[in-house]
């Protein structure tokens, strides 16, 4: 009987590692399919549009056990070296969220009030040279700031900028002269928390205040408040602010339409506002920590950040919060940022899928569908609803 008893065990457990085996040949030739078919999308992405030199492309989706780097196209259009996983760009606006994230670290440790004047933080000449142009700094708040609420005019976005830019590449800016630059070429287009109006303005602000309350530099609170150690973020730098880090691959070229500007100045969009440079894999690992609430402290601090002033619902781009706006993505809706230089990277919560890309091009050509590779992406994981 027992005999019988130990044979019987053995055929269970034999047919139930066949079992398992069967399962995973068969969820690896799916994961294997749909990396294919992903790979195909992103290939015919950048062959129907020249105007990009190369994309690259990041999807985590667990419950179809997916978690890959894709690449098309080439590194630059001088050598036509491909593009591959590995490389790094600037993220420019994506910034922004960790700029957001770290004051909003700095608020879980009590040393910002949210709904405090910007006066109560900002140096004094800052206070001056903004009052001075209009914009009142005993009624403007941190919030404001962050929410893109403030009517800080956006120096960033106005052609003057993009001429001196063109005209000096190599010119080192300094925050200051960029908040000159806003008080200089426009006022304030609203009254504090009346609107919604994108400003780099506002943002390079809160990278001063994150510098003054952390007693660190820029890349260093980022790299403390946002524990980067921890979330693995080891290709993830501040440019020109800190070395790049040991793991960190190569630097591909940004392209101003037909301009290569891997040249210009990284002060051009640095202090807070943008200046990080990262790749597909560390924005993905970050997004998905941040929306899992593995960088906050508090569950309560991720709800203030996804908090959407009635002012934002209808902000192009989606709906913009602190540092990060929603969108629907084939009927998901998903959270995450846009940057100037071509990155995007979105996280939809119920779908647990995490979406990162960037094609090298600040300015695509007319025909370019910036919605269409997400909602393919959403179709052939089977998440579109």
């Amino acid at each position: 009987m027992k005999a019988h008893r130990r044979t019987t065990t053995r055929l269970l457990l034999l047919m139930s590692i066949l079992i398992c085996v069967r399962l995973s040949s068969a969820q690896e030739a799916v994961r294997t399919d749909t990396t294919d078919d992903l790979r195909k999308l992103l290939a015919a992405e950048v062959a129907a549009n020249p105007s990009l030199p190369g994309e690259l492309l990041h999807v985590t989706a667990p419950r179809r056990r997916l978690d890959v780097s894709l690449a098309a196209g080439v590194f630059d259009r001088q050598s036509k070296r491909p593009l591959n996983p590995r490389h790094l760009f600037r993220v420019a606006s994506v910034t922004k969220t960790f700029t957001a994230a770290a004051i909003l670290r700095l608020y879980e440790e009590g040393k910002l009030d949210l709904d405090a004047p910007i006066r109560r933080y900002l140096p004094a000449d800052y206070n001056a040279a903004l009052d001075a142009g209009g914009y009142r700094t005993n009624l403007i708040t941190i919030r404001q700031l962050l929410t893109h609420t403030s009517g800080i005019f956006d120096y960033a976005t106005d052609m003057r900028y993009y001429a001196a830019v063109l005209a000096d590449p190599k010119h080192r800016w300094t925050r200051m002269e960029q908040v000159q630059a806003a008080i200089k070429w426009g006022k304030p287009r609203f009254e504090p928390g009346k609107g919604y109006h994108y400003s780099d303005t506002g943002y390079i602000l809160l990278g001063e205040i994150i510098e003054r309350l952390s007693h660190k530099p820029l890349a260093q609170a980022y790299r403390t408040l946002l524990d980067f150690k921890k979330l693995g973020l080891d290709e993830t730098y501040l440019e020109t602010l800190e070395p790049a880090p040991p793991a960190a691959g190569e630097l591909s070229h940004p392209f101003l339409a037909e301009t290569d500007a891997l040249g210009f100045d990284p002060s051009v969009d640095l202090y807070g506002g943008g200046g990080l440079v990262s790749s597909v894999e560390d924005l993905a690992r970050f997004y998905r920590a941040l929306l899992e609430g593995r960088v906050f402290r508090k569950p309560a601090t991720l709800q203030t950040m996804l908090a959407v002033p009635a002012t934002n619902e209808r902000s192009p781009g989606g709906a913009y919060a602190s540092g990060i706006s929603r969108r629907t993505i084939a009927g998901n809706v998903c959270w995450g940022h846009t940057g100037f230089w071509g990155t995007s990277a979105y996280h939809c919560p119920e779908a647990d899928v995490t979406i990162v890309r960037h094609y090298n091009q600040a300015q695509p050509e007319e025909t370019f569908v910036f919605n269409k590779l997400y909602e393919q992406i959403a179709h052939t994981l089977r998440i579109a609803k």
